[in-house]
């Protein structure tokens, strides 16, 4: 008698959004180069981030524009992870990865990801991925009526995040 384990559904692991951000600590051209590059990479309009504390030893104000960041999401993230984990040769560290589902990097270069040719107005600079994780079920913390924390068995752990980053994008940890 054979035995057929069904996965639950409600446990199946997807990307939620990919967040790329850009800090620049200044308004100025290389605030402008950074929006152009994120509006290059993701297709998607860049939005500024102001400051909220000052500090004074890096001539930091409240209100002061001091980078910019762009979401995406659905396929159109997946298919942007796939080019910028290219420019990466697939491998990411195992501290990239935080106890609640997330993976953060960084590229030091645009320049390194397939398939983006080098802009002389933006020159060479470098930017952050965040990658957020999901399972089903996770709006229960967002939704309006009867906001809800996720239940600890539901949570999505560091190696759960690992082994689906090497299931779905073959990603090697270093």
């Amino acid at each position: 008698m054979q035995e057929t384990i069904q996965e639950n559904k409600m446990r199946e692991i997807s990307v939620e959004k990919i967040s790329l951000n850009c800090g620049t600590g200044g308004p100025g051209p290389m605030l402008e180069k950074s929006l152009k590059l994120l509006e290059k990479l993701s297709g998607m309009k860049a939005v500024s981030t102001k400051s909220n504390k000052r500090i004074p030893t890096w001539n930091v104000r409240p209100g002061l524009e001091i980078g910019c960041r762009v979401t995406v999401r659905g396929k159109k993230a997946i298919e942007l992870l796939k080019t910028i984990l290219k420019g990466r040769k697939n491998e990411l560290k195992e501290s990239s990865f935080d106890n609640n589902g997330n993976v953060a990097f960084g590229i030091k270069e645009y320049l390194d990801i397939p398939g983006i040719e080098y802009d002389p107005d933006i020159g060479i600079i470098g930017f952050e991925i965040a990658i957020t994780l999901q399972r089903k079920g996770f709006r229960i913390r967002r939704r309006a009526y009867r906001k809800k924390r996720i239940p600890a068995s539901h949570k999505i752990l560091k190696k759960d995040a690992v082994e689906f980053m090497k299931a779905k994008f073959g990603v090697k940890i270093i």
